[in-house]
């Protein structure tokens, strides 16, 4: 099964259909959604309409998710977070509204070789950031690899038989391989669609086949000025704008 895995698009139908045209050459057959549909950016209801014809295997849902349909609040988001939010909650269709309160909470087992979640495998709002932390979610997995978002940097975590942990971070390559030892487990993040955060503006993806065990991090360039046009024409905080070109 080759997998395309998507997580983080926050609203950036420009990223969102960059990835996939782009994803079209790889010949995937599954899709699968870490999470955070919408947020920061002004395109809400194409994003989730995109997600939806795209019939993903496994969706789960995201923080802004969440509280963009009404599941929780926003108590803990910062100011422009929360303008955001609170914008695309007043945006969403009442059927896209209704999509993303019923999506699951991760994790969700995808086959007998991949789980998916949001945050880490234990708690779907946790941000994954250091090693250690990496090291208990990969106990916590139930799968040989779990792929995760919400943190919008592509990362790799490799436990290996004798309990070592590799951890390998962004680089600036357009198309990243791996191919995965069976013996060992995975925390894979694929990186943001459409927010990345590793100061690489280009949106991130990966494509998975679990025949060949082959992973591959990709980066695609979208026209981000067209992206940053609509939040400013939005009335959105400026800062979800620029941050856009700098990839932070």
């Amino acid at each position: 099964m080759r997998y395309l895995v998507l997580s983080d698009i926050h609203g950036n139908l420009e990223a969102l259909d960059a990835v996939l045209a782009h994803a079209a050459d790889q010949h995937y057959e599954r899709v699968l959604v870490l999470g955070d549909l919408v947020g920061y950016g002004a395109d809400p209801n194409a994003v989730v309409e995109r997600v939806i014809a795209l019939a993903p295997a496994g969706v789960i849902r995201g923080n802004h998710d969440k509280v963009a349909s009404g599941v929780e609040s926003p108590e803990g988001f910062n100011a422009a977070a929360h303008r955001a939010v609170s914008w695309t909650q007043a945006e969403l269709t009442p059927a896209n509204q209704a999509y993303l309160a019923a999506l699951p909470e991760g994790p969700l087992d995808i086959d007998e070789a991949v789980e998916i979640c949001h945050g880490t495998p234990s708690d779907e709002d946790e941000y994954l950031f250091e090693a250690h932390d990496a090291a208990k979610a990969l106990r916590d997995s139930g799968r040989a690899t779990c792929f995760f978002g919400h943190t919008h940097i592509p990362v790799i975590y490799q436990l290996s038989p004798d309990s070592s942990l590799d951890a390998s971070g962004p680089d600036r390559s357009s198309a990243r391989r791996l191919s995965l030892q069976p013996a060992s487990k995975y925390l894979i993040n694929p990186g943001s669609v459409g927010q990345p955060r590793d100061g690489d503006p280009r949106a991130g993806y990966a494509i998975f086949d679990t025949k060949t065990s082959e992973l591959t991090l990709f980066r695609v360039a979208y026209p981000v000025e067209a992206a940053q046009a609509k939040i400013r024409e939005a009335g959105l905080p400026e800062v979800l704008a620029s941050r856009l070109a700098l990839g932070r």
